[in-house]
């Protein structure tokens, strides 16, 4: 298991969250100082992939500026195409991103995002949809392909969604050229979402990357009044907390990193106290008694996801 650092938090001041803490969205030169921070904490505590997106307002700009300040060829960087940030950092707005998965979109964001190389590894369509097409638009695909050749890329999607499974299996038979696109997926995997599982065999046996975000559930892992029906797996994330001396948040990577040993577990920190408290997740091993305890709450991924749509962003 390798941890990764995900910028989304580091780029906007709101995400689809449950938190404690308010991000100060009024001085976006602070904002901007504490997430260069947040990567260069990351860096000395030897975190080397981070994930980011022109969809995450800041970010991706952000990492590029941080990147001029090392000379470190491990560095690995992942972004995506796709999405559009559009609320201008105002608490108040009402539409946070724009989804466009078209060739002129690619051509756009191809043009910004290709200074993260050469430390640039994975390009990834943004949150892969049936519904979007963008699995069957030959002229996308083939642009792909012609990136992943002329760069020596991993091209990869993200997928979110109850249906993330046929997401995932459409993608596995994308070819062109006669040539596999896709090698990396990054997947929502969680001790309430387990679908990943289903198609772990194949993945592995096609010696695919896995990426596994949203590993903490939206801040759903962390016991809240509005949640009783969770209070079972609270219980008992709090009595393994209190076992290992850490937080709910490393017991939930932990977790994924045992089910997905080989898989990158991206961490969601907005700041440094977050990062320090997710990277305890490498001070203890879970039983096997414990990890079937808890894969043991999961839930349905329909149900899932219709609760996660009703997040609201904060």
């Amino acid at each position: 298991m390798q941890l990764g650092l995900g910028t989304a938090a580091l780029g906007r001041p709101q995400y689809i969250n449950l938190r404690q803490e308010e991000p100060n969205a009024q001085d976006l030169k602070a904002f901007k100082e504490q997430g260069f921070a947040v990567l260069e904490n990351a860096y000395n505590l030897g975190i080397r992939y981070f994930d980011t997106a022109p969809g995450y307002g800041l970010a991706e700009q952000l990492v590029l500026e941080w990147l001029q300040t090392k000379n470190d060829p491990n560095i690995q960087i992942a972004t995506k195409w796709g999405y559009t940030y559009v609320a201008n950092f105002d608490a108040n707005a009402t539409i946070h991103e724009i989804k466009e998965h078209t060739l002129k979109k690619l051509w756009e964001q191809w043009e910004v995002s290709k200074a993260l190389i050469p430390h640039l590894r994975v390009y990834q369509i943004h949150s892969a949809t049936l519904e979007s097409g963008v699995l069957d638009n030959k002229d996308v695909l083939d642009h792909l392909a012609f990136i992943k050749q002329e760069y020596l890329l991993e091209i990869g999607i993200t997928v979110t969604g109850a249906n993330q499974l046929a997401i995932i299996k459409k993608a596995l038979d994308v070819t062109v050229g006669g040539k596999q696109l896709f090698d990396a997926f990054q997947v929502t995997y969680n001790m309430m979402d387990q679908s990943l599982d289903q198609i772990s065999v194949e993945l592995a046996r096609q010696e695919k990357k896995i990426i596994i975000k949203e590993a903490l559930a939206n801040g759903r892992v962390f016991r809240n009044k509005g949640y009783k029906h969770y209070d079972g797996l609270y219980d008992n994330l709090e009595r393994l907390s209190n076992k290992y001396g850490v937080g709910t948040d490393a017991i939930a990577l932990q977790f994924c990193g045992q089910m997905f040993p080989k898989s990158i577990i991206l961490s969601g920190a907005s700041n440094i106290t977050q990062l320090q408290e997710n990277l305890r997740f490498n001070t203890f091993r879970l039983s096997e008694d414990e990890l079937q305890e808890l894969t043991a709450f999961k839930i349905d991924p329909t149900s899932y996801w219709e609760e996660r749509n009703q997040l609201a962003w904060n």
